[in-house]
């Protein structure tokens, strides 16, 4: 898909709890097309130790108002200055960059979506996506307590929703990967983004059940076009970036000892 370098208007800035910020930004111009699983670069202005852009995932695309959403944890003074923008402002950003999730062939497939943290973000779009095609999805959702799930109104509307929290607060009181939703529903194919071992743990749950399955990694991706090679991953076909060939991967591409 062809890339685009576009300064967006910030349509609002919207603080969903201490440390995350929901950016919607807009253009006078239609948006370019964008796929479930792709992400952007943002450019940071303002901060003295901040040289890069930003990785984010793409969380939601709203045709209608010609809107793209990205949820940003300020964690680091590049994504604080990110979460600083207010209404009216511009933002240079470079999208859609990288490959994203593989769609359903049909609809009666079961696909399931699992998210922790911030990795939630993508699986929202691949939600409204797969609504759009005719499929109902299950999410899995977890945090560590319930005031780390977010936007649980918005995946509503596009499928089953099933939670877990490390402390009880919400949902069943565990892992994702311990939810009875896992033996109560065999499932045709999995997506997931969120931390390394969450992601790992759903891959061996996968493989351990014969079940197609999709990683989306968050290896620091610089640059994103596959120029600066920070974001290096070994897989049985060699050392790849990230930010070209994925972040989107089939769990049978990769090296980890699941």
């Amino acid at each position: 898909m062809k890339k685009h370098i576009l300064d967006l208007t910030v349509a609002s800035a919207e603080h969903l709890r201490e440390g995350y910020v929901l950016l919607k930004l807009t253009d006078v111009n239609p948006l370019p097309e964008m796929l479930p699983g792709q992400f952007a670069e943002l450019k940071v202005e303002g901060s003295e130790v901040t040289f890069l852009r930003r990785p984010i995932s793409i969380n939601f695309v709203d045709k209608e108002k010609n809107e793209v959403w990205f949820l940003i944890h300020e964690v680091g003074d590049g994504t604080r200055k990110l979460g600083q923008l207010k209404q009216g402002d511009k933002l240079n950003v470079v999208l859609p960059l990288g490959n994203g999730f593989t769609l359903p062939v049909h609809v009666d497939e079961k696909v399931l979506l699992v998210g922790g943290g911030v990795g939630t973000a993508p699986l929202l779009y691949m939600g409204k996506v797969m609504s759009e095609m005719g499929c109902r999805p299950t999410f899995l959702l977890g945090g560590r307590t319930a005031g780390d799930l977010m936007q649980l109104e918005q995946f509503r509307q596009y499928g089953d929703v099933y939670l877990t929290t490390e402390d009880g607060s919400e949902g069943e009181k565990g892992y994702v990967t311990q939810h009875s939703i896992l033996t109560a529903t065999h499932f045709d194919r999995i997506s997931t983004c969120g931390p390394k071992p969450m992601m790992m743990a759903v891959a061996r749950y996968a493989k351990a059940n014969e079940i197609d399955c999709e990683v989306s990694l968050e290896n620091m991706m610089a640059c994103g076009v596959g120029a600066c090679l920070c974001c290096v991953e070994n897989t049985n076909e060699g050392h790849v970036c990230v930010c070209k060939e994925g972040p989107v991967f089939n769990i049978k591409r990769l090296l980890w000892q699941i």
